[in-house]
């Protein structure tokens, strides 16, 4: 379980209660964050491991705060179909989409296990791969990691050094709305070590462009 705090660091919005299983060659992992409103971000994802991470298939909730889901996807992988609802009432949606998903297709938890296999993937110090956003519809688009500049951040006692990677998807953002709302500083601060660890997440909580702070 690790604290979400605001953008700068000073209070405490909720907690992420993290869940990893391994069986096998089968990956499970839950995320689920919690926050003090009362509304909450769901992730599941199951993927095999094997030469590459597969992902096989996977859900993403959004509740408000209400504890009532306003977004629910699953998504199939293997299968390439996404189906769901955003919305409630008068204004829920349903979606029943085939779509073109890769393996290589990594969302909520598992963008931080592509960072940690960065470099045995990396072209010229950029890792593209495909992700499924709720915006609140489902939105299939390629995303790149960018490794940027040595820095650190303080720590009780002293500072740890880091290496922050930049997280943009590679559309024209410019020209859509809705990806200039996920485009701008989305961050991860890595210490270096074998493996890699995470030391800070910056960035938007979900569609409704929420800053948080996670550490």
């Amino acid at each position: 379980m690790t604290a979400i705090l605001s953008p700068d660091g000073t209070a405490s919005v909720g907690f992420v209660d993290y869940r990893q299983h391994r069986r096998g060659d089968v990956l499970k992992v839950v995320r689920i964050a919690r926050f003090s409103d009362g509304s909450s971000d769901e992730d599941r994802v199951e993927a095999r491991i094997g030469q590459t991470l597969q992902t096989l298939r996977g859900r993403s909730i959004i509740r408000n705060t209400k504890g009532i889901a306003t977004v629910d996807l699953e998504i199939d992988v293997a299968g390439g179909h996404i189906t769901g609802f955003s919305g409630l009432g008068d204004e829920r949606h349903t979606y029943d989409e085939r779509v073109e998903l890769p393996g290589g297709t990594y969302w909520g938890p598992l963008i931080f296990l592509v960072i940690k296999n960065f470099d045995k993937n990396a072209d010229d110090d950029r890792l593209t791969f495909r992700t499924v956003i709720a915006t609140p519809q489902p939105r299939v688009i390629d995303m790149e990691l960018l490794r940027q500049e040595r820095t650190s951040i303080g720590r009780p006692g002293g500072k740890i050094d880091v290496l922050r990677f930049a997280l943009r998807p590679t559309v024209n953002w410019l020209i859509d709305p809705i990806i200039r709302m996920l485009a701008p500083d989305t961050n991860f601060f890595v210490q270096r070590g074998a493996p890699p660890s995470l030391v800070r997440f910056d960035g938007p909580r979900n569609f409704a462009e929420q800053k948080i702070r996670i550490e």
